[in-house]
C-alpha cells in the first residue's frame, strides 16, 4: 500500500491544496490516486453515494479532490466528519452516516471508536488504489492533542506514511514553523517526517534559497519545491476562515450580491458559482448597512438555525431583510436560510438545541419548518444535493422572495443563468463546471512545474528513508 501525508505548519496552510494539485499531477500520469482525510471539522460538506446504497455525506474538500483525482468521491475518503454545532460540541458523521455527537472534553479521550473508522478507511482505500494522498489537519505539533490523534501522526504511524509538512510563507516566520513542527515530536514521528513544501511565494527565489539550505542543513530534511502565490487558486473551502477574501474581481457597475454572514454558516460554496459571474459583485456582510446597497440578499445556510436567527434579530439584520424585501428586491435563502423567511420553525425533539423551541420566522413566505431526528441526504440532477433535519412545507416563493432546500443548486449552469435573468435582468457569461476544472488543471500545473513530484510519488511508494536525524527536544 503506498501513501503519503500531507501535514501543515498551521490551519489553512495549504495542505488542501497541495493535496488537489497532487491529485491531479498524479492522475495526469496514470496513476490511480485517491484523496483521504481521517477527520474533517467542517459545516462544507457533500452528499455522495453511499455503498450500502442511498446517499452519504463527506467533506467537501475531499469531493472536489476527487474530482482532481478523476475518481468516484466515497465516504472511505472522508470517513470522520464533525461539524460544530457550538463551541464545544460537534455533530458526528461516521462513514458518511450520522453517528451522534462529541464534546471538546472527549477531544483526547473516548474518540477510539473513531480512529477505529477512520484507519480501517485508510486500508480499505489503499488497498484498491496504487497511491493515497492524505490531508493531515492542523498542525501535527498539537502535542497536547497527540494522545488522541488519529488525523496527523497517529495516521502517519498506522500506515507507516512518509509526511511532507506544508507552510505558509505569506503569513511570515515559515522557518521556525517548519523547524518546530519537527521538533515538538516524538522520535517515532519525527522518523516519518520526510521534509517541507512552501507554499504562497512572492518574488524572487534567489533570495529565499539562503534559507532553504541552511533550513535543510539544520533539520536533515529536504525541500520538494516552492509553489507561488497565484491569485487563480480558489478552492471549495472547508471552512469559513477566509470569508473576507471570497470576493468577485468585478466590473465596474455591477450587480451587488451580499450573502449574510452567519456566524454558523454552512455549504458557503453555494454562492461561489455566483461569484465568477463578472456582472455580480459578491461580499460577505454582518451589517444593516451593508445591506442597503445590496441588488440580492443571499440568506445561506447554516448548522444552527435557529441560533443564526436570533442573532440576525440580535444585530438588526432581520429589519435590513425585511426592508430589502418589501422594497422588491430579490432574496434568497438556501437551506437554513430558507427556513428563516417562512412564519414559524419548530425544534419538538431539539435536534438544535432546546426541546420544544417555537420560533417566529421572517414572515416573508407562507411556510413553516419542523426539525426531526432523521437527516434528509440527497443528492440532485445536474446539480445539487441536500443536507439537512428541517422540514420546509409551504410556499417557497413570493414574488422576488424565493427558498431552496437545495445547495449548490447554482453550480448548474442553466440553472443560474434562469435565476439571474429574472432577479436580476444580469446575463450569465461563465460555466462553473468547466471553471472549476481549469482550477484543478491549474493546481496540476502548479504542483508539476514547482514540486519534485518525481520523488513525492518515490516515497510514497517505497516509504521514509532510514535514519532521518532526531531534533530535540521532542515530545514528551
Amino acid at each position: 500500500m503506498a501513501g503519503l501525508l500531507v501535514a501543515g505548519t498551521t490551519s489553512d496552510a495549504g495542505k488542501s491544496v497541495v493535496t488537489t494539485g497532487l491529485c491531479r499531477a498524479l492522475a495526469r500520469r496514470g496513476v490511480a490516486v485517491a484523496p483521504y482525510k481521517a477527520q474533517n471539522m467542517s459545516n462544507n460538506s457533500m452528499v455522495v453515494a453511499h455503498p450500502d446504497g442511498g446517499a452519504a455525506e463527506i467533506g467537501r474538500a475531499q469531493w472536489v479532490q476527487a474530482l482532481a483525482a478523476r475518481v468516484l468521491p466515497e465516504p472511505a475518503m472522508n470517513p470522520v466528519l464533525l461539524k460544530p454545532g457550538s463551541d464545544r460540541r460537534s455533530h458526528v458523521v461516521v462513514l458518511g452516516r450520522p453517528a451522534g455527537e462529541v464534546s471538546s472534553g472527549e477531544w483526547t479521550t473516548g474518540r477510539a471508536h473513531l480512529a477505529h473508522a477512520a484507519h480501517a478507511a485508510y486500508d480499505d482505500l489503499a488497498a484498491r488504489h496504487e497511491v493515497v494522498v492524505a490531508e493531515g489537519a492542523g498542525s501535527p505539533a498539537e502535542i497536547n492533542l497527540r494522545s488522541g490523534d488519529y488525523v496527523n501522526m497517529g495516521l502517519a504511524r498506522h500506515a507507516v506514511l512518509p509526511t511532507v509538512v506544508v507552510g505558509d510563507i505569506d503569513r511570515g516566520g515559515v522557518f521556525a514553523a517548519f523547524l518546530g513542527t519537527v521538533a515538538l515530536l516524538a522520535p517515532e514521528d519525527q522518523a516519518l517526517v520526510v521534509g517541507f513544501v512552501v507554499n504562497k511565494f512572492r518574488g524572487d527565489l534567489d533570495l529565499l534559497r539562503p534559507g532553504l539550505a541552511q533550513l535543510e542543513d539544520a533539520t536533515g530534511r529536504r525541500f520538494f519545491g516552492v509553489l507561488p502565490w497565484s491569485p487563480d487558486v480558489w478552492l471549495d473551502s472547508e471552512d469559513a476562515l477566509d470569508l473576507e477574501g471570497r470576493r468577485a474581481r468585478t466590473a465596474t457597475g455591477a450587480a451587488r450580491v451580499v450573502v449574510v454572514r452567519l456566524p454558523r454558516i454552512s455549504n458557503l460554496t453555494d454562492v461561489d458559482a455566483l461569484g465568477l459571474e463578472p456582472g455580480l459583485d459578491v461580499v460577505f456582510a454582518a451589517t444593516p448597512r451593508a445591506l442597503s446597497d445590496a441588488d440580492l440578499v443571499v440568506l445561506p445556510g447554516t448548522r444552527a438555525t435557529l441560533a443564526d436567527l436570533a442573532w440576525l434579530r440580535e444585530r438588526g439584520l432581520d429589519t435590513a431583510v425585511l426592508a430589502h424585501a418589501h422594497a422588491g428586491r430579490p432574496v434568497l435563502g438556501i437551506c437554513g436560510g430558507a427556513q428563516m423567511l417562512g412564519r414559524r420553525i419548530r425544534d419538538p425533539h431539539g435536534v438544535e438545541g432546546d426541546p420544544g423551541a417555537d420560533v417566529e420566522g421572517l414572515g416573508l413566505l407562507d411556510a413553516e419548518t419542523e426539525f426531526t431526528t432523521e437527516k434528509v441526504l440527497r443528492a440532485h440532477e445536474p446539480a445539487g444535493y441536500e443536507i439537512h433535519h428541517g422540514r420546509l412545507t409551504g410556499q417557497r416563493s413570493d414574488g422576488a422572495v424565493e427558498a431552496t432546500m437545495v445547495h449548490g443548486a447554482l453550480e448548474d449552469d442553466a440553472h443560474r443563468a434562469a435565476y439571474l435573468a429574472r432577479t436580476l435582468g444580469v446575463t450569465s457569461t461563465v460555466s462553473f463546471p468547466a471553471a472549476r476544472e481549469r482550477r484543478l488543471d491549474l493546481l496540476g500545473d502548479l504542483v508539476e512545474t514547482h514540486l519534485d513530484v518525481d520523488a513525492l510519488l518515490d516515497l510514497a511508494r517505497r516509504g521514509a528513508p532510514d535514519r532521518l536525524p532526531f531534533l530535540p527536544p521532542g515530545a514528551p
